[in-house]
């Protein structure tokens, strides 16, 4: 297992995996993405006190629960990339920032469209939704340390201390509900009590666990996709870039290129062709 890891470290292999897994897990999420928001929108029921206005569960919970998976995400590879300087490391927290940041900016969206029908405005100054600006925050706070250095690797250096950090709040997001007195629900799907006890109808959670498989599997493609050119910026002056990244194109045009043929001639004009290459009078054949 270690050899197989060790041999994904690397960047080359690391381009050619996620060159190979990004598109299916794109192709994927997509699907599940549809299935899950036609189900939640046009099949499942209205909830008997909040009526349709519940259905923005369907993108809010996966945009939440993303936001704070993204960003535990970034605080181990900021780990791995401070004690074992690990160069796909430090892409990989640079990688997942802007993504993590848009799924916390969603999560905040539509919870306020959530919160002015339920609870009568769309913002308060709640336990849930002021540590999840915090969040917002610090992903915003690691994208601009990212751009405060020339260098690349001082730069990931940094965002990965403030992700270290930072990941002190992702408790608090989650247990604020607990902790504080909160109007925010609890957990419908995301804690152990949930999935002992669900709190939600089965035509009302199948959708939402597709959208939410969904969305994790549509981060992973777009993560590797970001990893992948966040790598070859690194790594441009390498050898292998230019064997995978630059001459496969190239490749693929020679190639469409050589096999375009134009319409064959019938043996008449070829022979009237070759007469007149040779200076031979055009006559009747």
């Amino acid at each position: 297992m270690w050899t197989w890891f060790h041999r994904l470290a690397s960047p080359p292999s690391f381009y050619r995996f996620a060159d190979r897994l990004a598109p299916w897990l794109l192709g994927l999420g997509l699907l599940l993405l549809a299935v899950g928001c036609y189900g939640g929108l046009f099949i499942a029921p209205a909830d008997y006190q909040q009526g349709d206005a519940f259905r923005v569960i369907y993108v809010h919970v996966p945009a939440a629960a993303l936001s704070l998976f993204v960003y535990v995400l970034m605080a181990v590879a900021g780990a791995i990339a401070l004690v074992w300087r690990m160069k796909l490391a430090e892409c990989a927290v640079v990688a997942a920032a802007p993504i993590g940041a848009s799924f916390t900016a969603l999560a905040l969206v539509t919870g306020m469209l959530w919160g002015k029908p339920t609870w009568g405005a769309y913002w308060v100054w709640d336990a849930r939704l002021t540590s999840e600006l915090v969040l917002l925050f610090l992903y915003l706070g690691v994208i601009g340390l990212n751009q405060a250095y020339s260098d690349a690797r001082t730069a990931a250096r940094a965002c990965a201390w403030l992700a270290l950090v930072g990941v002190v709040n992702v408790p608090i997001v989650h247990y604020s509900v607990q902790w504080w007195n909160s109007l925010h629900q609890g957990s419908t799907i995301l804690s152990l009590e949930a999935v002992r006890d669900p709190k939600i109808s089965s035509s009302m959670l199948w959708p939402l666990l597709l959208t939410l498989s969904g969305s994790f599997a549509f981060f992973f493609a777009v993560w590797l996709r970001r990893l992948q050119n966040e790598v070859v910026a690194r790594e441009r002056g390498a050898n292998w870039v230019r064997d995978c990244v630059l001459q496969a194109p190239l490749a693929a045009v020679s190639n469409e290129q050589s096999g375009m043929t134009g319409p064959e001639l019938d043996p008449s004009m070829q022979s009237r062709q070759g007469r007149q290459r040779h200076g031979e009078p055009r006559g009747a054949d």
